[in-house]
């Protein structure tokens, strides 16, 4: 199947990612745009289990001010060169998660900064919820109410606000993609006035 230059446009303009990698997803999805996306994004994960342990020596901080001037936000968001931090979409990125963390005041980055403690504590009030099920509706239902619980707090594990379908996971996972660097959101903090 041949590939045309408008297919390519609508997958990089879609996802951002290099027309090379836009091709090949288009070649092995049959030039279905769905299927391309939907490897792109398999790819994404593969890419930045790839790269995590990658040392992170440069970066970008990104702030935002509320309109009301109530709430702000700054994030570190990290790379691994000076190349990448001045990148106009990186720093747009950076930007964006800073908005995400005003609007949602997350309380940590990723689930693996969240307290033994805490987790152990959430888990004893939702099996209170869940007695009475069956061992293995109670696993998949206790497993669910702790992602939903937790979701909310968990900055990674958010929907962006300006667009639900992705998460700001995948956002981090797509720029380890497009700029072929680790990066990874090193420090958030949040101010307001309530």
């Amino acid at each position: 199947m041949e590939i045309t230059s408008a297919q390519l446009k609508e997958l990089r303009d879609k996802t951002g990612i290099s027309v090379m990698q836009c091709k090949r997803a288009l070649e092995e999805a049959g030039g279905d745009m769905e299927k391309a996306v939907i490897i792109l994004k398999k790819k994404r994960s593969e890419a930045a289990d790839k790269k995590s342990d990658r040392e992170l020596g440069a970066g970008a901080v990104g702030s935002y001010v509320h309109n009301t001037n109530e709430v702000a936000s700054m994030v570190l968001l990290a790379c691994e060169t000076d190349f990448v931090s001045k990148n106009e979409e990186f720093v747009a990125l950076a930007r964006a998660v800073a908005m995400q963390v005003a609007a949602t005041n997350p309380t940590f980055v990723s689930k693996d900064q969240v307290p033994a403690e805490t987790l152990k504590k959430a888990e004893e009030v939702f099996a209170g919820e869940v007695a009475g099920k069956s061992a293995e509706m109670q696993a998949k239902i206790l497993e669910g109410k702790m992602a939903a619980y937790f979701k909310e707090q968990i900055l990674m594990e958010q929907d962006f606000i300006k667009n639900p379908e992705t998460t700001i996971a995948e956002m981090i996972s797509g720029a380890v993609q497009k700029f072929g660097e680790n990066v990874s959101i090193a420090q958030i903090s949040r101010i307001s006035v309530k």
